[in-house]
């Protein structure tokens, strides 16, 4: 095994969040809007649906993840060996 199971779930960590900031604008719509009195802020959308994003979100990142972890098994993303040498 190239990498261990941290440096895995690091990666993952890092795919999750991408696809996170990816998928947070897609089903909002740019309408005209009254000003808000219930406090809420002009841009904020009426319905955000998070757990289905989130959800969404998690399932992409697995595929993308399993993606990427085999481009660095098969050796096409090589990741830096950090380790000092021993002598």
């Amino acid at each position: 095994m190239p990498i261990g199971p941290i440096t895995m779930f690091a990666i993952y960590i890092v795919v999750w969040w991408v696809v996170l900031f990816t998928v947070l604008p897609l089903g909002t719509t740019s309408e005209t809007h009254e000003p808000p009195t219930d406090g809420s802020q002009w841009g904020a959308p009426k319905t955000p649906n998070l757990k289905r994003k989130f959800i969404t979100t998690t399932w992409v990142s697995v595929l993308l993840w399993m993606f990427v972890m085999w481009l660095v098994f098969i050796g096409w993303m090589p990741l830096p060996d950090l380790a000092p040498p021993v002598p």
